[in-house]
């Protein structure tokens, strides 16, 4: 497994900017995590996909070790302007994006307003909410409840009741590390779920992507993939079976197999 080499600081889009590096070796790699997910809980991935590319996890801004605060922006331009400026910044060149939920629609915009330097996308079960569709299966409560009990200290068992089946491990880091997550950005950034459009961004997808489906999720029905891919040919789906919407955590080997196979040379 490629282990973590440093986390690092980076001043790019007037903000600063945290990460966490992983492998330092093949092509690169952005890691952006969904809207509770500080980069370090996700290090259990980074490790393993560090086998074969120079991996970078990214605090989004409000969570983590990344500046926050009330007089920051939590909507998807700002949150893409920041993930281009830490392409840039840090010279990450013809980088593969991998975005998870939030961060999946993060990378949608991303490829849209600045669509250099990407060379591959991995969408990991993006909310495909939005004005005039169907809410987001997650509700606002169990976001909201958590942080406000991470903030006073919390235990892996405390965690559990909102987690259910995830391990003693995951519990522990995600109960160390929620209270980075600021309740006022997770708050702005779920109702923009609903407010703003991704799928206006879909035909600009401006590279090969990958949308990958939690079969056990519900947030990407059928009728979403057909969609999503009328609306761009760049577009390959793949399935992960036995897997919620957080499929690392569910389907370990599943998930880094799909991404993997999606990686793998033409030809």
């Amino acid at each position: 497994m490629g282990a973590c080499l440093y986390g690092a600081n980076i001043q790019a889009n007037g903000i600063r900017q945290h990460y966490l590096r992983y492998g330092g070796k093949g092509q690169p790699l952005l890691l952006i995590p969904g809207i509770t997910s500080p980069a370090i809980t996700w290090g259990f991935v980074a490790e393993a996909l560090a086998e074969r590319f120079d991996v970078h996890v990214l605090d989004v801004r409000g969570r983590g070790l990344s500046e926050t605060g009330p007089h920051l922006a939590y909507d998807l331009d700002s949150y893409a302007a920041d993930a281009a400026a830490v392409i840039a910044g840090l010279e990450l060149k013809e980088c593969i994006v991998l975005g998870h939920s939030m961060g999946a629609r993060i990378a949608l915009r991303l490829g849209h307003n600045a669509p250099a330097n990407i060379a591959r996308m991995v969408l990991v079960d993006p909310p495909v909410s939005g004005p005039g569709r169907r809410e987001y299966p997650a509700k606002l409560p169990w976001y909201v409840e958590s942080i406000r009990q991470s903030l006073k200290g919390m235990s892996a068992e405390e965690m559990r009741a909102f987690c259910p089946t995830w391990t003693q491990e995951q519990l522990q880091l995600r109960a160390e590390w929620l209270h980075t997550c600021d309740e006022a950005a997770v708050v702005e950034t779920f109702e923009r779920f609903h407010t703003e459009d991704v799928h206006q961004d879909v035909p600009h997808i401006p590279c090969l992507a990958l949308l990958m489906v939690a079969m056990r999720g519900g947030v990407i029905l059928p009728e979403d993939e057909e969609e999503l891919k009328s609306l761009s040919g760049q577009i390959t789906v793949a399935h992960v079976p036995d897997a919620g919407h957080m499929i690392p955590w569910d389907n370990f080997d599943g998930f880094i197999q799909t991404v993997m196979n999606f990686m793998r040379p033409a030809g």
